[in-house]
C-alpha cells in the first residue's frame, strides 16, 4: 500500500507547489496591493463589521461568481481557442485567489467563530500538516527551494542560463 501511495504522494505534493507557485507569485503582490489601496478603506471597515454568518456568505461570492469560468475555459479549449481558454483561467482563478485570500484575511476571527467552519478548517490544516510533513512534500519543496535560488541567482548575475 505504501509503494503505492508514495508516487501519489509525490505527485500531489509536485502539482500542488507548481500551482501555488504559479497562483500566488501573481496572487499575493495583487492582493497586497490592495489591501493598502486607499479607495478600499470603507469597503474594508464595512466588511470587518459584519457578523459571522454574513461574513461567510460574503466569502463565498467569489467562488460563486469565478467558479463558471472553468466551463468557460474548457469550452474555449474544446473550440480549439487554447490561448483565450489558458488566460480565462489564469485570470480567473488568480482573481478568484486574490479576493478569497483578501476577504479570508478581513475575516478570519468571525469566520471561526461558527462551529462548522472551525471545524472544517482544523480538518483542512491537519491535511496540509501532513501532507507537508510527508517525504514526498520535502522533496519536491526541497527541488522548488533550489529552482527559484537557482532562478534569482542567474537574474542577478546577469549571466545568460547554461545549457548543461
Amino acid at each position: 500500500m505504501n509503494r503505492i501511495l508514495k508516487p501519489v504522494t509525490y505527485f500531489v505534493a509536485a502539482v500542488y507547489f507548481l500551482v501555488d507557485a504559479v497562483f500566488m507569485t501573481v496572487a499575493k503582490p495583487v492582493s497586497d496591493w490592495l489591501a493598502k489601496h486607499l479607495v478600499l478603506r470603507k469597503l474594508r471597515s464595512w466588511i470587518r463589521s459584519l457578523r459571522p454568518y454574513p461574513s461567510l456568505a460574503l466569502f463565498s461570492v467569489p467562488v460563486i461568481i469565478l467558479e463558471p469560468v472553468k466551463p468557460a475555459a474548457a469550452y474555449l479549449a474544446a473550440t480549439g481557442q487554447i490561448v483565450s481558454s489558458v488566460l480565462t483561467l489564469i485570470i480567473g482563478e488568480v482573481l478568484k485567489l486574490v479576493l478569497i485570500e483578501r476577504l479570508f484575511s478581513l475575516t478570519r476571527d468571525k469566520l471561526m467563530k461558527i462551529p462548522a467552519f472551525a471545524w472544517a478548517y482544523a480538518k483542512f490544516r491537519q491535511a496540509k500538516a501532513w501532507l507537508e510533513a510527508t517525504e514526498a512534500w520535502q522533496a519536491i519543496r526541497s527541488l522548488t527551494i533550489a529552482a527559484r535560488n537557482y532562478f534569482e541567482q542567474m537574474k542577478t548575475s546577469n549571466v545568460p542560463f547554461r545549457q548543461s
